[in-house]
């Protein structure tokens, strides 16, 4: 990909404490633009209520009734230490030529320039799948509970995932929740614990699809064993990438939220989205790139670039999007078929990166951007050892962004000291959901 030169005004460089000596951050370099069919992203026709309710913030519309249940308004204030700081993180309300963006008329444009950069380059999605295929395997009762077994033709050129949809008792239509992980059976409680997500909210009354990646198998006898749950995933094996494997992850997400708006037994308005640590990453990745997600929440996935040496913070590793299965991966190259994720360790040296990472380091580019795509859409960052309350500095900026709109109360987080769930963080997502999706209508 070649780089058109642009210079940046001084007072938009940050500093490069969080990156290895030699980095180039503090210079930019505008890409070409590529056109898109809508100024909001890709979201489908149906969709087009949630649209416009984005383009109402140019109106500065803000609601009473946001203001969340006295039990989850802490997770909305950053704590006093970093009230206001906004960390060494270019500011989204910026644009690429250094302009700021003052009123909330001008954030469509700079948003579209946004999601524009990053589309140039980690890949551009194609159409959305609006009638994936969908083979039913099985049915089964679990109490109250209905529980799906499916096979959905949702990824890149109609590559199938295995997936368990939930759907509780009563009348629809209900609000929904995608669970996105290595594996589609943990999400129902048939995997590793305190990541049942999808079987503890289909009880709370959501139909919920719980998803793995493309290849990943289903072993319901033995969970530990289940198929390809460590093969990585870059794509459709032996073609050119044309997606980083993130972002493919959140195209195939953005399908399944597709499937689930076009049940009858869902409110396609109140569909939400989690995962934690890569599925954090995903529905990160997920949420921020497609607007038909009314809300998310991500567990402990690392929400922005980080190349220091954590491992001692994070005993599971350091935020890693640098690998290949991540943002790493040289674009255009055929989609390798590899057995098993292999890291490439830590950097400590920009050399060493690698793909659309290091096409984003290289331009002083960093996740803020992708979170003020939500805007002014909720979401819980539910932290851990990979996202402490230091990530407030980035939440920040976030909050800047609704604030411009007339929103309050749109970014949330909590902490743990562990980077796996627990009960307690486990009740505040569900909580952050029962709330945003069911309590407000």
């Amino acid at each position: 990909m070649t780089d058109v030169p642009a210079e940046v005004p001084e007072t938009c460089i940050d500093a490069t404490a969080r990156f290895p000596a030699g980095s180039k951050r503090g210079s930019i370099s505008c890409l070409p633009m590529t056109d898109l069919t809508t100024a909001i992203g890709h979201a489908p026709m149906k969709n087009l209520p949630l649209l416009m309710c984005l383009l109402l913030v140019s109106m500065n519309v803000a609601s009473a009734t946001d203001d969340p249940p006295a039990d989850l308004q802490s997770f909305f204030q950053p704590p006093p230490e970093y009230a206001g700081d906004f960390g060494d993180f270019l500011s989204p309300l910026k644009f690429y030529d250094g302009r700021e963006v003052t009123s909330a008329e001008q954030w469509p444009a700079r948003r579209r320039e946004i999601r524009q950069r990053w589309d140039a380059i980690i890949g551009e999605w194609p159409p959305l799948i609006e009638t994936p295929n969908v083979e039913h395997v099985a049915t089964t009762k679990r109490g109250e509970i209905t529980q799906h077994q499916l096979r959905l033709g949702v990824a890149l050129e109609g590559e199938t995932v295995e997936g368990f949809l939930l759907v509780p008792p009563g009348e629809g239509p209900f609000p929904a929740v995608l669970v996105v992980y290595y594996d589609a059976q943990t999400g129902v409680g048939l995997g590793t614990p305190l990541r049942d997500f999808a079987w503890q909210l289909a009880q709370r009354g959501f139909v919920t699809l719980s998803i793995g990646k493309p290849f990943t198998g289903v072993d319901l006898e033995n969970p530990k064993a289940v198929p390809h749950r460590s093969k990585p995933y870059y794509g459709p094996t032996g073609r050119p990438v044309a997606l980083q494997p993130l972002s493919a992850l959140g195209y195939l997400a953005a399908n399944c939220q597709q499937y689930l708006a076009n049940r009858n037994d869902v409110d396609g308005e109140r569909i939400g989205i989690v995962g934690h640590s890569f599925g954090g990453k995903w529905a990160m990745f997920a949420s921020c790139l497609h607007d038909g997600f009314a809300c998310a929440v991500w567990s402990d996935g690392g929400i922005v670039f980080d190349e220091r040496d954590r491992r001692k913070e994070n005993p599971g590793g350091s935020v890693n999007y640098q690998d290949r299965w991540y943002l790493g991966y040289v674009l255009g190259e055929p989609a390798a078929d590899e057995a098993r994720f292999r890291s490439m360790g830590l950097i400590t040296e920009p050399s060493q990166r690698t793909g659309s990472y290091k096409v984003l380091m290289e331009n002083d580019h960093d996740l803020v951007e992708l979170h003020a795509l939500m805007a002014p859409r909720p979401f819980l960052v539910s932290g851990g050892t990979a996202d402490m309350p230091e990530r407030w500095m980035a939440l920040n900026h976030a909050i800047a962004v609704n604030r411009l709109l007339g929103y309050e109360n749109r970014v949330a987080m909590t902490n743990r000291d562990t980077h796996g769930p627990n009960e307690q963080s486990n009740g505040q997502i569900y909580r952050f959901f029962e709330w945003w999706l069911k309590e407000r209508q």
